[in-house]
């Protein structure tokens, strides 16, 4: 069975306990009826083991974001030296001028490049070659506004839903 049907079970169990005791006992102070049920549910030890869990996860996915970012600086590091010894053997074969190089592994050969794209001013280039840009809402402005209490047509706030705050020692 999956935690979720657990959980749901769990608090299902607990809501029902919940109802009957008050049914039962009317009087009964808030203090008393969340400690008695705490007592004979699993539901707050489920609670508890689901947050662990999610707080292992979270510190794996961050763990893994580093190790990520470092992984993406070392490909950087290694297609850049890649790019710098081609270019160096590109030098040293044209200045020797060597058109094939053939050996037992590779071959390599000097080609004449093709032709490649140089602005020297943008502010020149004829709006023929200009690719206009659908607008894009700017979420963060629209929401900063509506915060700030500005009536913006088409766009409100929503109700707030709630939360789980979760403190480590």
């Amino acid at each position: 069975m999956t935690s979720k049907f657990l959980l749901n079970c769990q608090a299902a169990e607990y809501l029902r306990l919940r109802d009957r005791m008050l049914e039962e006992w009317p009087e009964l102070d808030d203090e008393t009826l969340v400690d008695t049920l705490e007592g004979i549910t699993d539901l707050h030890e489920m609670i508890a083991e689901v947050i662990r869990s999610a707080l292992a996860d979270q510190a794996m996915a961050a763990g893994l974001k580093l190790r990520l970012e470092d992984m993406k600086s070392r490909l950087a590091r290694l297609e850049e030296r890649g790019r710098k010894k081609r270019q160096l053997a590109l030098d040293a074969l044209v200045e020797a001028d060597i058109k094939k190089l053939m050996q037992p592994d590779i071959t390599v050969s000097v080609r004449t490049g093709t032709q490649a794209l140089v602005v020297t001013s943008e502010e020149e280039i004829p709006e023929d070659f200009w690719i206009p840009q659908p607008p894009k809402l700017d979420r963060n402005g629209v929401l900063a506004a509506l915060k700030s209490g500005k009536m913006i047509d088409g766009a409100a706030l929503n109700n707030p839903a709630p939360t789980i705050s979760v403190r480590t020692k």
